[in-house]
């Protein structure tokens, strides 16, 4: 089966309480004890009975700084755009992290192609990698992000990292990745009313903006191998079991599924704040979804007649044998992780593979 699996994840893991000691002391063994741990979790995948198996993402401190930071022309900073996340206790916390062009854009080293290369000779399933897509730089900020001196005209930075991108998938490509997943969040945040708020006062239009980034998403694939599976992964917010933004997918949903050219959809689903399942509509025929039905926020472990349930109603919009299952993100967005333990993890990703076997045989 080409991915996604019936039963898949989004990607990053739970860091191990060694993986986080050595990073913290800046241990000279830390490269050998991050290999050891993915070993580790590449083990517990394929032991949950995952076809497409990750390095966790152990390898970074965020899911996206470390990989954009990687192309000349980006760094990191603490900029003025805070953005708050909220828990189901009431709890806030808030983010001022943020990325900004300050040079050209070009990739003189490869990023992901070593790291992918040590898994893909860890493991006997398919080896998956999960980028970021660039959107989410330009979402927070607008042009404002985008130093004018290195780039008066936009679409000249936008046709830059677009030529970056499609160099690293190349050599991911040489390297044997069969299995792609682009992580863009600025998709979901588009869905909440604060942040389309937010988005007009940086002076862009979160009416369009949903277009203008299904084609950065195409520009990126350009020229991709045949065999070289793509997906898209959406979600709301994930830090510390807290979520950033709400809304169902109706404000976005014809132009991301409509024109984004990928092979599959990975939707977050675990709560209401993704709103109903009415926007699949808009889901082209062939294309797959994986319903992200299971929580990466809470322990607990959901029930199995009420997964089957709810795959069964977003069965009326998108037919069953295009439908799969995953948790709705990943367990460990940064290194903080979220707030259940790495057994807890463990059941999740084994009720991912029971209730697919379940539903799909």
């Amino acid at each position: 089966m080409r991915p996604p699996f019936r039963a898949d994840h989004v990607g990053s893991l739970l860091r191990p309480a060694a993986l986080k000691k050595a990073r913290a002391e800046k241990s000279p063994q830390l490269e050998k004890i991050e290999d050891d741990c993915i070993r580790e979790a590449v083990r517990m995948q394929e032991a949950a009975g995952l076809q497409a198996v990750t390095d966790g993402e152990f390898r970074r401190a965020f899911w996206h700084v470390d990989f954009l930071t990687g192309f000349d022309g980006i760094v990191a900073t603490q900029g003025q755009y805070a953005l708050k996340f909220h828990g189901e206790d009431g709890a806030e916390s808030e983010t001022r992290s943020m990325m900004v062009v300050n040079g050209k854009v070009k990739r003189a080293r490869p990023i992901m192609v070593e790291p992918f290369r040590f898994l893909k000779t860890n493991t006997s399933r398919v080896a998956k990698l999960c980028i970021p897509a660039p959107t989410y730089l330009h979402m927070r900020g607008g042009r404002k992000v985008v130093d004018p001196k290195a780039y008066p005209d936009i679409e000249e930075f936008w046709s830059d990292i677009a030529r970056a991108y499609r160099e690293e998938i190349r050599d991911l490509a040489v390297a044997g990745c069969s299995y792609l997943q682009i992580d863009d969040v600025s998709f979901a945040c588009l869905c909440d009313e604060g942040i389309r708020a937010q988005v007009r006062r940086d002076g862009e239009d979160p009416a369009k903006l949903p277009s203008k980034y299904a084609a950065v998403i195409n520009s990126l694939l350009e020229n991709r191998p045949g065999n070289l599976a793509v997906t898209m992964h959406t979600c709301r917010g994930n830090h510390a079991s807290m979520w950033m933004a709400s809304g169902g997918y109706d404000a976005v949903a014809e132009a991301v599924f409509g024109e984004a050219q990928v092979d599959g959809f990975f939707l977050e689903y675990d709560t209401g704040r993704a709103g109903g399942f009415e926007p699949l509509r808009f889901v082209p025929r062939g294309k797959k979804v994986v319903l992200g039905l299971i929580s990466t926020k809470k322990r607990e472990l959901e029930d199995k007649d009420s997964l089957k349930r709810r795959i069964d109603a977003a069965s009326k919009y998108v037919p069953l044998e295009n439908l799969c299952l995953s948790p709705q993100c990943g367990f460990a967005s940064s290194e903080v992780g979220n707030r259940l333990s790495e057994d807890d993890q463990r059941r999740k990703l084994e009720l991912v593979v029971e209730v697919a076997r379940e539903v799909w045989g």
